[in-house]
This record gives C-alpha cells, structure tokens and sequence, in this order.
C-alpha cells in the first residue's frame, strides 16, 4: 500500500482553513424571529427549566446532555509525544470531538484542564456532570489517568471512559478473538505476553482477564523486565496487581513458547529472534505507534504462521480506536447510561469481532482498496465499514439493559438500528472510496494551471497523498515561485513541471490540432497559439496523446470558455454526449445535478441522456440511481409549455428501457422530501431522489450555486462525462480540496 505524506505545510493549513479549528457550534432549533428567541431563552426556557427541576431525568429530552460528550485532557501524555501541556494537547481533542461526530454522530465538546494535579481534575470534571452524557478522558499520563479514572467514576453517574486504556483494550480483545478462533485455541489455555505497562498495556490484560485468561499465564513487562511476584524496583500499585509467578526476567525469556504478544510501547522493542521462539502460530499485535514493535514483514520473514496487527492504518489488522470508542459512547447515551462497565466493552469486542467473519460490502473493499475476507489479514473490521454504526452500539446497548445502568432502556433494538442506519453521513464513504480507488489506479494528473497558487497546493496534495504522478503545465520559474509563497518549495523536486515551449512532442500536437480545425477556419499561424500559448488546450493535446492520464482544468477561467477550448481537441459538445453532472453534499446527503455544462436548452431526448449518463456517475460513486426530472410542477399541475419536456422525458427512458428508477415531472420536495413524496402513491421511486434532472443549465447554475452560498454545501463537479477521456473542470471559486476532489474523479475516471 502507498505511503502518504503529510507536509508540516498541509498539516497547519488544514487546521488554519477555511477558519481556525476543525468544528462549528450550529443552532438545531429556528433562531430567525423574536417568537424564537422568546422560545430559546427568555420567557419560554423557564418552562424546561421546572420540568427538569421537578424531573431531572427530563434533562435528556429538552436539553443535548443525552448526546454530548466532553472530551478532557491534560496534555501530559499527547500522542506518543509526551507531556506538553494542556494547550498543546486542543488540535488533538478538537479532533477527537469530529471523530465522534464523524463516526457515531456524536456532539462532543473539548475541554483542557491546565494542571496535572489528580485532585484538581477529579473536581473540575465532576462538576461538570450536569453538562455532558459521558466524558471521555484522553492523553493524561499514568499512573494519575488511573486515580482520576476510576474516582470519577466512583462520583459521577455518567459514563466516564479514558480511551487511551479502553478503547485500545476493545480492539485489541476484537481482534485476538478472531486470531484465536483462526489458529483454534482458548484464551484460557493462552501464555499471553505484554510489553508496556501504561495505562493502555493495563487496561488490555485486565480486559483480556475478565473474558477468561489466566492471571499466571499472563506476562506483563515494562522496561526493567517482567513484572512478577517478588519484584521491587519500579512497581506501583497497578503493576503489582498483574504480577505473575514466573521465573521469567526478560521480555526474551518470556517470549519463548508465548501464544500472544502484546506490544503498547516502542519501535524495534521484539526482534526477530522473540518471534522466532514463540508457539506455534503466534499472534502478535505490535501497537506502538507511529511505528509497532516488530513490522509484518519482519514477523513473517521467520514465522509465516504468524498473525499480525498494528496500530498502522497502511498496513493489514489496524488496530485503530475509533472502531471503539463512538460506538460505545453511542450505545451508552441511548440508553442514558450511568456507566461504561466491562460487559459493555466486551460486548463491543464481540460484535467487532462477530462483523470481521461476515462477508465484507463491496464498498467496504473499495475504500480500502483490496478485497476483504474473513482470514490472517483481517481480523478486526476496517473504520470506513458502514456496518459499524447499526451494529456495535446495539449490542454495547443490550450489554448495558442485561446489566443494569440503563436509565432508559431501549424496548425496540431493531428499531433502534433503523434509526442508527439513519445517522449515517453516506457522504464520508464515498470520498473515503473514490479516494482509495484513485490510490490505486496511480494516474499521471494534468495539472494546466500552473499559474494559480490554489492548483500548485492541490498538486502538491495529490502527490504527497500516494495518489499518483502530478504533471503541472507551467513555467518552472513561475511554478518555484508560486510555491515557494505557499511554504511548498520543497515540493518543486517532486512535481514534473511541463512547459509547452520546451515540449519534445510540440510538432506532433501541433499537426494533431491542424488535422481536426484546417476546416473550421484555423490556419497554421492560429493552431501553433494555440497549442503553444495556451495551456487548456496544450494540456487537453497532452491527454488526448496519452502523455497523462487524466486533466484538471478551469480554475482560472469560466467554464464555458475552457469548454469551448477543450471542443478543439476531444469531442466534447451536446451532440457528442457529453453532460456535466455536478454533485452536491449537504448534511449527510448527496444529489447530482444535471446537466450543469454542456446543455444549454434540452429537449426531451437530451434530458435522457442526461438521465442516463447522471445514473452512470452515480454509480461509479457508489448510488444506485434514483432519477427524479424536476420542474416548478408535478405530475401535470400546473399545466405549463415549460413543464411539458420534463413530463415527456420518462416516456423516453420507458422506450429505452433503462435499468435504474426514473420519475417526473415533479417539484424539488417531492423529489427530496420522502413526506411529501408519500403524498403520490402512484410514484414510481422508492426513496428520495439522489439525481435531479433540471430543464436548463440557467436552472442547473442557480440550484448548485445558491446551495453552495446559502446552504453551505460541498460542490464538486462539474463531472464531465461522456468524453473519451477523464477531463475535470472545477469552478473559478475552487478550493484546494475542491480542485482536489476533481483530480480524484479523474483518477477514478468517474464520469
């Protein structure tokens, strides 16, 4: 699998764009009349208020609390980096904050409490009980994370979860029981070996204990040697409660014959020589991070038996925690929980390992960019696996009703998925999928415009991705200049910088064009400016040529003109069929519309095509097409000469006898909106639209840009399809992510 770099440059302007931080705080309520106002504060709040005062449980259903956690650190133990404070530690938590949102539709909320003192974090976070649902604890050193945790959750009857221990003893516990399960031995029968004995390394053994593996049988070393019975120097409390009787003394001695190896603490830590003397097909999860104990191809150079996973997300078994903790956070606030306890992480481990033994989607495996199936390779689910949010929380979910910290027990658990399958945001997947595709496919992208600081940065991006070769058509001094601006002058070894003027293949370009214009009124003298001078048309000469593999183009300029010069070398007009298809992303939604380039007036005929070529994108997106044809009427109300083609066009797809849903004519709620849609029970849909045929490209313009201005959606597209070569052509207001974006569809060749 490819590497991907990450620059010090991309790293701070993602957190600095489009403003400083990585959330919003968003009003979930109307706030636009004095009638809300009078709602939302003063004088209507106070009727909330009593109601909670006389019922406190009612704090779940007037306020957030039922679905609000607090993510809290200290900084004293940041992310393998140590202790740097609590200030430091914000860019993490916030990030931590949108995985929960990301993942589990969690809203959390960073706090940083500036003092390592046990004390004074038991206090402050105890006092804020009445905020939050859960409070997830995060990059505090041992051995104060362990006081702080389990004081809290002695004092506070919400969840109280440090995920630095549990979250990888969840994963880890998913993980081994798939390995044991695979190689046919009993976690109780298992000589079990842990190197790092930090609050993660800990919380692994204790968790692995209580699902059945024997105190002696586990080993715990740290880096003085095994912790065991008898042992002095360098013990506390925790520790001495994992001392085994053994006369092991070494990480080495305790390794011979050892089932499992269990690493939470630094690189090269096992060599091959420990792997070598282990059991007979030995599992071994080397978690340090960024870089595990021992590699896999260090383990399986010696034993070719063995299993292996890492916290790494470029190789196979990642042991990644955000598998674990949105889910349980997830199931826990449904059920107002007091507690995350044992049986529900254990639930979570099981339904973790329960989904890696089914068969894999097929979006799955496309995201990840392999084919996926139960075996030594994959064990533990990956995190872009839709599954996850409807089958994980339910089970953490039951685990808590079966043990008794449920406050609101949930009567329905199959209607409780349902609503799970609801808060999927299916927009992540398909990035997350078009951009493994594209790691894959490794196409050589033609960047024209190498004039414009936003393409330069969109290159480089590309580049340093693993997504393939970036061609930047420029001139080299421009280019260095450019980038040297951006903080990337760095990156002007890496990119190939194309200049026409000094293009081997110029003459053959050149006669290319004559051959196809010498009747359109261009003569030598014109064709020579224009596949010299200008660089849509000389990088589209490029492509057409096979000199790259896909073109990104029209950032600098409107579309309209970079079409029309693209007309010069593809044949990429209306008659051609071609269509511009642009895809809208809103708030966990996603519509195409069409046709946003090419069409200027369609009749009837062209509104099919549209259709067809639009279902076309959408399933190389991952949709299966619903096509609705929109108009300001519906099904034949009001009576309108403008409606007319709108309402004719499915009776041309019903000719054709296409082989995805199509209706129309019909309003854009009906379309949208499945309420309103109910209204006609005689539509052919069987949910929402996800593509929306419009009557005109001045329609198609206002819907994508008032969307994008008043609604604050993602646009990428146009997606010109129908064009014998992938061709991308962003908008003048692109941003690097969205230029980026383009070059993925290109590499993906969607459209």
């Amino acid at each position: 699998m490819t590497k991907t770099k990450i620059t010090p440059e991309e790293a701070l302007a993602y957190h600095l764009e489009p403003r400083p931080g990585k959330y919003d705080v968003v009003a979930s309520t109307p706030m636009a009349t004095q009638r809300d106002l009078s709602l939302a504060y003063s004088p209507g709040v106070a009727v909330p208020v009593q109601a909670i005062a006389d019922n406190p449980a009612t704090a779940y259903d007037y306020t957030v609390k039922g679905n609000m956690v607090a993510v809290i650190s200290n900084g004293t133990a940041i992310l393998g980096m140590g202790n740097l404070g609590a200030l430091a530690s914000k860019p993490v938590m916030e990030g931590k904050a949108v995985l929960f949102k990301r993942f589990a539709d969690v809203n959390a909320i960073d706090i940083e409490l500036d003092t390592e003192d046990a004390d004074e974090i038991i206090k402050a976070v105890s006092l804020m009980g009445p905020t939050f649902g859960g409070i997830n604890l995060e990059d505090i050193k041992a051995p104060e994370c362990f006081i702080i945790e389990q004081r809290l959750k002695e004092i506070m009857d919400i969840p109280v979860f440090h995920d630095d221990q549990h979250g990888t003893a969840v994963i880890c516990a998913a993980g081994l029981i798939n390995a044991l399960e695979m190689t046919g031995k009993k976690i109780e029968d298992c000589k079990i070996v842990l190197n790092g004995a930090g609050a993660a390394g800990i919380a692994c053994l204790e968790l692995l204990k209580t699902m059945g593996a024997r105190h002696d049988n586990c080993i715990m070393c740290d880096t003085k040697g095994v912790i065991y019975q008898g042992r002095t120097e360098g013990m506390n409390q925790w520790k001495s409660a994992h001392a085994a009787r053994t006369d092991h003394r070494s990480l080495e001695e305790a390794m011979v014959g050892a089932d499992v190896f269990l690493g939470v603490s630094v690189k090269g830590a096992v060599t091959p020589e420990m792997v070598a003397s282990m059991a007979d097909n030995p599992v071994i999860f080397a978690m340090a991070n960024p870089d595990p104990e021992i590699t896999p191809e260090e383990a399986h150079a010696v034993r070719a038996d063995a299993i292996v996973a890492t916290g790494r997300s470029d190789y196979p078994n990642q042991v990644n925690n955000v598998l674990g903790f949105p889910y349980l956070f997830r199931g826990a606030l449904d059920i107002h929980a007091r507690a995350i306890n044992d049986e529900m992480k254990i639930a979570c481990a099981r339904a973790l390992a329960a989904l890696a033994r089914e068969d894999v989607p097929d979006e799955v495996a496309m995201a990840y960019g392999r084919k996926l199936s139960f075996g030594r390779d994959y064990i533990i689910p990956t995190p872009f696996d839709p599954r996850l949010i409807y089958v994980i929380p339910p089970a953490v979910a039951k685990a808590g009703m079966d043990t008794g910290v449920a406050r609101r027990p949930i009567v329905d658990l199959k209607a409780y998925e349902q609503t799970l399958k609801a808060r999927m945001d299916p927009t992540a997947s398909i990035l997350q999928g078009i951009h493994a595709r594209a790691k894959q496919a490794q196409a050589r992208m033609i960047f024209a415009e190498g004039d414009d600081p936003r393409v330069l940065r969109a290159a480089v991006a590309y580049q340093r991705a693993g997504l393939g070769k970036a061609l930047v058509v420029g001139r080299d001094a421009d280019v260095k200049e450019k980038l040297e601006i951006a903080g990337l002058g760095d990156a002007m070894r890496e990119l190939e910088i194309v200049n026409a003027a000094n293009s081997r293949h110029l003459d053959q370009y050149k006669d290319f064009l004559y051959q196809r214009l010498q009747r359109n009124g261009f003569d030598r003298h014109d064709v020579h400016r224009l596949a010299a001078r200008d660089r849509h048309v000389f990088s589209a000469l490029m492509l057409q040529h096979g000199h790259g593999d896909g073109l990104i183009t029209g950032v600098t300029r409107k579309s309209a003109h970079v079409f029309s010069l693209i007309n010069h070398v593809f044949d990429a007009k209306a008659s051609d069929g071609a269509v511009g298809v642009t895809a809208l992303l809103n708030k966990g939604r996603i519509v195409l519309i069409a046709d946003t380039l090419v069409h200027e007036w369609p009749d009837e005929n062209d509104l099919a095509t549209i259709a067809i070529k639009a279902a076309g994108v959408a399933r190389n997106l991952g949709l299966e097409p619903r096509v609705a044809f929109v108009s300001f009427s519906t099904f034949g109300y009001p009576v309108s000469e403008r409606a007319t083609k709108m309402h004719v066009a499915p009776k041309v797809l019903d000719r054709m006898g296409v082989d995805f849903e199509y209706e129309g004519e019909m309003t854009v709620d009906v379309a949208l909106n499945a309420d309103v849609m109910a209204q006609y029970p005689f539509c052919r849909l069987t949910g929402p639209a996800n593509i929306l045929v419009v009557p005109a490209r001045h329609s198609a313009s206002i819907s994508v840009k008032l969307m994008q201005e008043m609604a604050g959606a993602t646009v990428i597209g146009p997606i010109l399809t129908g064009v014998t070569k992938p061709i991308q052509i962003c908008s003048t207001n692109s941003t690097v992510n969205d230029i980026l974006n383009m070059a993925v569809m290109a590499a993906c060749k969607v459209g």
